[in-house]
């Protein structure tokens, strides 16, 4: 597997992962990302060097994609969590092909090894407010819930955390580029 930086030519790829998800959370019931999300807002992470694909090989289409930031959302987290050090992971997509092959396990320890290597003491990341099995998969992943945000607006509320540290389980990726610290 190879992950790399996104550019501005994946913004088409970046969208269709996050239609096609939705599709298939419909179809679940789920409402989950049922309302387009803002390009330009995808592109501003991509420009600030967020935004990662992730390929099976090198020239390969992307079969996932994760934005790893800095961006805590006040709404979601306290000034005294704001203050700690964490990167956020954000909008983390499997395409269905992968799916149960364990990809998502393999992000989020390269996410935590990021973490580490940045400084940050967490890695932390919000969930659909009204999807329990993504609540169970994130706990299955060694995330510790904290609370559900409800107020009008937020319909990513489940927030949780869990120690940045190094995952040399993940050592599947070969990285395409050097990440540079987010943030």
């Amino acid at each position: 597997m190879i992950i790399a930086h996104a550019e501005e030519a994946d913004l088409p790829r970046l969208l269709k992962f996050r239609t096609d998800t939705a599709g298939w959370l419909s179809a679940q019931g789920i409402d989950q990302w049922s309302n387009p999300f803002p390009p330009e807002h995808i592109l501003a992470s991509i420009r600030a060097g967020e935004v990662y694909m992730i390929k099976p090989f090198r020239n390969a289409d992307a079969c996932a994609t994760v934005t790893l930031d800095r961006d805590a959302d006040p709404r979601l987290w306290t000034p005294d969590e704001r203050s700690e050090s964490a990167l956020y992971v954000h909008k983390l997509t499997v395409d269905r092909e992968f799916a149960g092959t364990g990809l998502g396990t393999r992000i989020l320890n390269w996410a935590g090894d990021q973490a580490a290597a940045a400084g940050a003491q967490w890695l932390r990341l919000d969930a659909w407010t009204t999807n329990p099995r993504l609540h169970a998969y994130y706990r299955q992943q060694g995330f510790r819930h904290l609370r559900t945000v409800t107020e009008p607006g937020v319909v990513s509320g489940w927030v949780a955390q869990r120690p940045a540290r190094l995952n040399p389980s993940h050592g599947l990726f070969e990285e395409a580029d050097t990440p540079e610290s987010a943030g």
